[in-house]
């Protein structure tokens, strides 16, 4: 074990005991410190491992190493020791985001992006360089790979950046192969995503250019993921510097998902049709997972790099992955829905049909909470006189701190807010999308986690996530419509989930 890895590890375990009453119930928050991308999501020797980019000595960004926890329900979560440090040459200012996989003889294998800067003499900007490498181990200890990195500049297409060249998703295809998806930028400052190709994950040559982004969506993009799911074949992705007119609205790092069909002789994407993976402000860098039983499941940041001011006064901790989701393909529209095993810790139910809103704003006996799963039904093609319903959470009495969800009937718009939730920082308040216009029902399911919300809208056909910081006495939910509606709510509380630290 390197100095720096064994410092990172004695700096965790002595003050990751202060941090436990502050972390919420079921999200995966950093031992300590800062926490962004998901990393080597992955089953091994029976658990799901979930790395993550991590700087254990400050609550803001810095030298990334890889964190590390493990779970048997991807609820419950153990940490483990810090896994990787920049602590050779070639990673020294950062161990980047990748992923991870089980080779033939048992091993894990863990493939990332390491950075060197050098700064070079009447330079006016240091020199960056990317390169992958890897690390392998039993799961709990890793040991880099003596010929890192395995894939340098040397190996770039024409055109690609040395500079962004990040995030490898390694997979292992049916003919027994490893390839792994690359982030990328070309030479007009457009992403595309680099396949390469190897026999043994150690060796390895460049393959093809899955997909470019040829100035569509945003700048670089960042962490891919490639996977098959219900006939269709997926990638994920995080594009950079996404303006308005491109994307639904949406502007900055915006979270896609490109569901079409992948020639797995050329490894090139085409018929592709791209997709907002989530509507919230606060959601980033998705990765995923093939479960044992088959399904696919993902996890994100729930941050965003635009609203990281956005945090509690003195917080000890920065940073939480999103409740994992279950994928589906229907109808060319990837969908999610919270996982299954969630259900297993939900209590207290509360169920109220046809409760009538004329008005104004009016609380439910029973449903209230921070940590809560409630799933709220509305008619929405009965009454013409009805056209905005809006619901008000985690507030206090008076209202003056809240979050709130508001439906508008007659532009088909769902829109998300946290403008008064407390927050002293001019930053993304709000964001919306739109509807489909032929339903007869407005579903919402709501899952509130101390300091986030997770909105699952018609069944997952579209989701919403963001943080908010709100005071946890502010418990309060309210519901108002413009005119007559009713209103059927079913509302769950969850047992007491805690993270263990396993001892080292």
């Amino acid at each position: 074990m390197t100095k720096k890895l064994e410092k990172a590890r004695r700096y965790e375990k002595k003050y990751s005991k202060e941090i436990n009453e502050e972390r919420p119930n079921f999200h995966l928050t950093p031992y300590v410190g800062w926490m962004n991308d998901p990393n080597g999501f992955s089953r091994y020797k029976g658990e799901y491992h979930l790395f993550y980019q991590y700087h254990p000595y400050d609550t803001n960004w810095g030298p990334m190493h890889w964190g590390h926890a493990v779970s048997k329900d991807l609820l419950h979560w153990k940490y483990l020791p810090v896994a990787l440090s920049g602590d050779k040459p070639y990673d020294k200012d950062g161990v980047f985001s990748g992923s991870a996989i089980e080779l033939e003889d048992g091993r894990h294998l863990l493939m990332y992006t390491g950075v060197k800067v050098k700064q070079l003499k009447k330079a006016k900007y240091p020199q960056v360089r990317q390169m992958q490498c890897v690390a392998i181990g039993d799961g709990i200890e890793y040991e880099k790979y003596e010929n890192n990195p395995v894939i340098d500049e040397t190996k770039l297409p024409k055109g690609a950046s040395k500079v962004d060249f990040r995030d490898p998703k390694i997979i292992k295809t049916k003919e027994g192969t490893y390839l792994s998806y690359m982030g990328s930028r070309d030479e007009q400052d457009s992403g595309q995503i680099l396949v390469y190709e190897s026999k043994n994950a150690l060796d390895w040559k460049f393959k093809s250019v899955l997909i470019k982004n040829n100035g569509r969506l945003g700048t670089m993009w960042e962490c891919p993921d490639v996977f098959e799911l219900d006939g269709y074949d997926v990638l994920l992705a995080s594009p950079q510097d996404v303006t308005a007119n491109q994307f639904e609205g949406l502007c900055g790092n915006v979270p896609l998902a490109a569901v079409g069909h992948i020639d797995k002789a050329t490894q090139t994407m085409h018929d592709e049709v791209f997709q907002v993976a989530d509507y919230g402000m606060d959601f980033y860098a998705h990765q995923t997972v093939l479960a044992e039983d088959g399904r696919r499941i993902m996890i994100g940041w729930m941050q965003n790099w635009d609203s990281c001011s956005n945090r509690m006064p003195k917080q000890k901790w920065y940073g939480q992955m999103t409740l994992p989701r279950e994928l589906h393909i229907k109808d060319g529209q990837l969908q999610q829905s919270p996982i299954k095993e969630l259900e297993n810790y939900r209590t207290n139910k509360v169920k109220v049909d046809n409760y009538i809103l004329n008005g104004k704003d009016e609380k439910i006996d029973g449903i209230s909470g921070r940590i809560i799963d409630a799933t709220f039904r509305i008619p929405i093609s009965d009454n013409e006189k009805f056209t905005k319903f809006e619901i008000k959470f985690a507030a206090n009495e008076e209202k003056s701190r809240y979050c709130s969800i508001v439906y508008r009937r007659n532009e088909n718009q769902l829109t998300l807010d946290r403008l008064y939730s407390g927050t002293q920082r001019a930053l993304m308040h709000q964001r919306s999308c739109s509807l489909e216009n032929d339903a007869e029902e407005l579903k919402l399911r709501l899952i509130l986690d101390k300091y986030s919300a997770e909105l699952f809208i018609n069944d997952g056909k579209k989701v919403m996530s963001m943080s908010f910081y709100t005071e946890q006495e502010a418990d309060n939910i309210y519901f108002t419509s413009d005119a007559d509606v009713a209103l059927t709510v079913e509302k769950y509380d969850f047992k007491h989930l805690e993270s263990e630290s396993v001892q080292f």
